[in-house]
């Protein structure tokens, strides 16, 4: 019997040391430049320095406290939280339906793909710099004082990154319908489901997995949206858009390196619950086909 097991044995050794080989060269890099760089931003949070960035200090785990629990944190969180909500959504429903209208076996349907999936290669300043044009109260095209309205400059400034990241959702969502079986669809058709039916019954549970990614890729953006705001609103009015990344842009001066550390490591916090939950929550209603 042992003698048996043993080459079972080597074999499992040998796959796994293969498997490792091949994983070394990921795991170096993510040592690189993420274990080691987060460790240094943990770290960094239990220091303060003076306006001068000398006189490093040990403050400890308190300043951990003092920052994730005061109110410029929170503030900025509502912000990261209300931006998720302005683009996350409007995202998923304008690039699923711009995908169904585009999955067609029509003539000339390529020029209306191309066109519909274009915003994927804008850069964030170009969107930003055309919905500025667009909504600046003074010189925009629009001239609405969304900007300088407490309640509304946060949405204006999500309008940039819808209209950026329909391209994206627009190409993911069509991908997922290319790979619908077309004889399903037939049979459908011929049991009597029309177009909105034959989409919430069938298409729909089918492209879940596509949406649930395509929900979490959306949500990292919004939770990391910085030069948006930076370029349209600054923050303003009155930093009612100042999102949390925008508010660890702000702590980069030496006296304020740590609690700015302190607020990147909370945020990272953040995005992980966020997406461990949307993964926790939504994948018990996503159909994964066999």
């Amino acid at each position: 019997m042992a003698e048996r097991e043993t080459p079972a044995r080597a074999s499992r050794l040998a796959e796994t040391g293969m498997a490792a080989l091949f994983l070394a060269p990921s795991i170096i890099l993510f040592a690189l430049f993420f274990f080691y760089p987060f460790e240094q931003l943990v770290l960094r949070g239990l220091y303060r320095n003076n306006a001068q960035g000398t006189n490093l200090r040990y403050v400890g785990w308190s300043q951990y406290k003092d920052v994730l629990t005061g109110d410029d944190f929170r503030a900025g969180l509502v912000h990261s939280l209300q931006y998720v909500l302005y683009t996350v959504p409007a995202g998923l429903i304008l690039g699923t339906l711009l995908a169904v209208a585009a999955h067609r076996k029509l003539r000339g349907i390529r020029i209306f793909q191309t066109i519909f999936s274009s915003t994927v290669a804008t850069s964030v300043a170009v969107a930003s710099v055309l919905f500025y044009v667009l909504l600046n109260s003074q010189t925009g095209v629009l001239k609405v004082d969304w900007l300088n309205d407490p309640n509304l400059a946060l949405f204006g400034v999500s309008l940039s990154s819808i209209w950026q990241n329909l391209g994206l959702s627009f190409i993911i969502v069509l991908a997922g319908l290319q790979t619908v079986p077309t004889e399903l669809m037939e049979a459908a058709t011929l049991d009597g489901y029309g177009p909105v039916r034959r989409f919430f019954r069938i298409t729909l549970p089918l492209i879940s997995p596509v949406l649930l990614f395509l929900t979490v890729v959306l949500v990292i953006f919004a939770l990391q949206a910085f030069a948006q705001i930076e370029l349209i609103s600054r923050g303003g009015p009155a930093g009612h858009s100042e999102t949390l990344v925008y508010k660890i842009f702000q702590h980069q001066t030496p006296d304020q390196l740590g609690v700015g550390s302190v607020m990147a490591v909370g945020l990272f916090v953040v995005t992980f619950i966020v997406t461990l939950a949307q993964f926790l929550l939504l994948d018990r209603r996503v159909h994964y086909g066999d």
